[in-house]
């Protein structure tokens, strides 16, 4: 199905492109608690027809999401296109709730069976085949930018570009340390969470809530990157990773030697390091998460060259960095001046391995901006 499908059923529900909390704290099922990470995006699965609950007033949201159930919401999504149930596979009768869903998605191409014939539409859906099946139904789109996991050769061959565009998408994000667990189960929460970040990033209906997020971050071991992954993970943002043009050694983060690379650069502000490749399209987004280790009490100087590189004049600049012992200090009050122009909130500074509550908590203490429907 291509976007052509998306756009049809948008236009009859009215409701796609909600991309910040747009309902009342007043879910529909009474086991979704109305501050949970995902009570806006089932209430929206729900308001579009896209999920019902599994019961009158449960949703079941920590439920695996079912081969059975994915095909039913994109079925709904497609507009209940008018099928037989005459499915392939031996283990998909013609009675069923999702008989109709099944061979409807089978003629498609947006989803397969087994080697053995078999459908299985009991079993629960992987984050590498959830990815591969909105990509099938996209029309296997190509990902603008290349991705990669630390686990990336744990990634099926057939689902490798469907996670590429899904992660570009901001559909799928990675688990900390750059980890994508492709054989992990999704919820049916979390199900709701994608459908929720891909149909609303697919159409701009200019909502007075819309914001689009990135998440720029520079790290070298990892520990910046875990924090910047959950954030992501969160808010359902785009990621971006700072990348040097000459890569740091361990010899580069010699602390104790202060001929160092990083010592070197450190105690000269007028210092550039290069940065490999480019955020595209800087002018779409509205608010910045900028994530950075400390060095000697301070940012990096490549975080310097990334924001001298773009005009951040009316974006928000969300700060956050990672120490293992000093705090944020004056490392981004510093930063301010490289771009003056923006509306910088306060930093916040992470130890090493900050949970995801810690991470939450501040994410959803923040007073973030909502942009105006006319700009």
């Amino acid at each position: 199905m291509k976007r052509r499908a998306l756009s049809l059923i948008i236009s009859i529900c009215l409701l796609f492109g909600v991309m910040a909390p747009a309902y009342a704290v007043s879910p529909a099922f009474g086991d979704v608690s109305g501050d949970a990470w995902y009570a806006d995006a089932v209430d929206y699965a729900k308001e579009n027809g896209l999920m019902n609950g599994t019961s009158e007033n449960t949703f079941s949201p920590n439920g695996a999401m079912s081969r059975a159930m994915i095909v039913m919401i994109l079925y709904h999504l497609a507009g209940d296109p008018d099928t037989e149930p005459t499915s392939t596979f031996f283990d998909v009768p013609t009675d069923e709730w999702y008989s109709i869903p099944v061979t409807w998605a089978e003629a498609n191409d947006v989803i397969s069976g087994y080697p053995n014939g078999m459908f299985a539409p009991n079993d629960p859906v992987t984050r590498e085949q959830a990815a591969t099946i909105l990509w099938n139904y996209q029309g296997r789109p190509s990902a603008e930018t290349a991705q990669t996991f630390a686990d990336q050769e744990m990634i099926s061959g057939y689902a490798a570009d469907a996670v590429a565009w899904a992660r570009g998408e901001g559909i799928i994000n990675g688990k900390p340390e750059n980890i994508f667990d492709p054989s992990g189960t999704i919820t049916r929460a979390e199900m709701a969470t994608m459908l929720y970040r891909w149909l609303s990033s697919d159409e701009e209906l200019n909502d007075p809530k819309v914001h689009r997020i990135l998440i720029a971050y520079f790290s070298c071991t990892g520990t910046t990157e875990a924090v910047a992954m959950e954030i992501a993970e969160i808010t359902g943002a785009n990621l971006y990773e700072i990348t040097p043009e000459i890569p740091y050694t361990s010899e580069d983060l010699d602390y104790g030697n202060n001929a160092s690379r990083a010592n070197q650069e450190q105690s000269d502000p007028s210092v550039r390091p290069s940065i490999s490749g480019t955020v595209e399209d800087m002018e779409q987004y509205d608010i910045v998460f900028l994530g950075y280790p400390i060095w000697h009490g301070q940012a990096p100087r490549v975080i310097s060259t990334f924001l001298e590189s773009y005009d951040f004049s009316e974006k928000t600049i969300v700060p956050f960095c990672t120490s293992h012992s000093s705090g944020i200090g004056s490392s981004d009050e510093n930063l301010h001046e490289l771009a003056p122009d923006a509306d910088w909130l306060n930093g916040n500074r992470f130890a090493a391995a900050s949970s995801s509550d810690v991470i939450r908590a501040w994410v959803d203490s923040l007073d973030l901006p909502v942009q105006d429907a006319a700009q």
